[in-house]
């Protein structure tokens, strides 16, 4: 049974194991290699992954939300077929990442149940409102480039499924994240307006985004184990430092400043050091009451409802081909 940890080499501390199939799974940790499907692992682990999965998921549907409102009203038909193409890559980030949920024994059905229920969480970030045009360019910029710090070590997570789904889907957030900062370029290029829209949609995400990382490390509850499982790779603090250092200078570059009067460079660490922040306001928004959380659910609930013929009609479909005779 559980006693004591221990240090398996090259790996991180794993309690040793109870049976046979738990040992042999925390080998494949400790080794690095991935978990699959078919492979035993721990219920725990099991749950760990569908709950984070599920959440990713979710916040990849939601968050098709804030620009989409923008699609009909983007500045020129060259921008829409770009925000258009972006907001589907979104959606297809969720069907891949249900599609990986569901290897773990889980029904879809009941995974958007929970989010349409308000038991499932999706990223804190998607319940801001999208003011202006330059909020489109500022989740470009911002919260993409912060869902690319965050979800390029995923790649290397232990469970395969998921770590495959990653590499796609980081790909096509390179993309997002520079069509971001192009939008946010242009207006800070362009009339003393469009660089203060750039400037006040700076000032209002990015406390978020900085947020969006999750709680410090002191105070994650599931950080920890992630971690030893290889699940998680890189802590919240240190993520947000990453995305930090890197985002400091590309608002210099844009001439745009960081709504934070404490922001200086660190001359010991060289890193960007910023004033506290106020997780008061994420664990209100995270708890549903932020600017448009209401909002953004039931609007959610609704285009799932009304596409409900459309799921309808297409498994009818499938089931009048899977009844039809084979060709001989």
């Amino acid at each position: 049974m559980y006693t004591q940890a221990m240090d398996l080499p090259g790996g991180p501390k794993i309690a040793p194991a109870a049976s046979a199939e738990e040992a042999g799974f925390n080998a494949r940790i400790a080794e690095d290699r991935k978990v699959e499907p078919r492979d035993w692992m721990p219920e725990a682990y099991r749950k760990t992954l569908v709950r984070q999965i599920s959440q990713h998921a979710h916040s990849e549907v939601v968050g098709m939300l804030p620009e989409g409102n923008w699609i009909t009203r983007a500045p020129s038909l060259k921008r829409k077929a770009i925000l258009l193409a972006k907001v589907q890559d979104e959606g297809g980030h969720g069907l891949y990442l249900y599609a990986a949920a569901e290897t773990l024994a889980v029904s879809r059905d009941d995974l958007i149940d929970a989010l349409h229920s308000g038991r499932a969480k999706y990223s804190s970030i998607f319940n801001y409102p999208t003011l202006t045009w330059a909020d489109v360019g500022a989740i470009g910029w911002l919260v993409d480039g912060a869902a690319i710090m965050n979800q390029i070590p995923l790649c290397r997570c232990s469970y395969g499924p998921y770590a495959r789904a990653m590499i796609r889907i980081c790909k096509e957030e390179s993309f997002h994240q520079r069509q971001g900062f192009d939008i946010m370029l242009t207006l800070s290029r362009g009339t003393a307006e469009q660089k203060a829209m750039a400037q006040d949609a700076l000032n209002r995400w990015w406390w978020p985004v900085v947020m969006m990382f999750g709680p410090p490390d002191g105070d994650s509850v599931h950080g920890t184990q992630s971690s030893a499982w290889g699940i998680k790779r890189i802590s919240n603090d240190d993520l947000r430092q990453k995305f930090i250092d890197a985002t400091v200078p590309q608002a210099e570059l844009l001439g745009l400043t960081i709504p934070d009067p404490l922001l200086k460079k660190d001359a010991e660490t060289g890193h960007s050091a910023i004033g506290p922040i106020d997780w008061n306001e994420f664990w209100q928004v995270v708890g549903g009451d932020g600017p448009c959380n209401r909002e953004r659910l039931a609007t959610r609930v609704k285009a799932h409802d009304e596409g409900a013929w459309v799921r309808e009609a297409a498994l009818a479909h499938a089931a009048k081909r899977s009844a039809m005779p084979v060709a001989a």
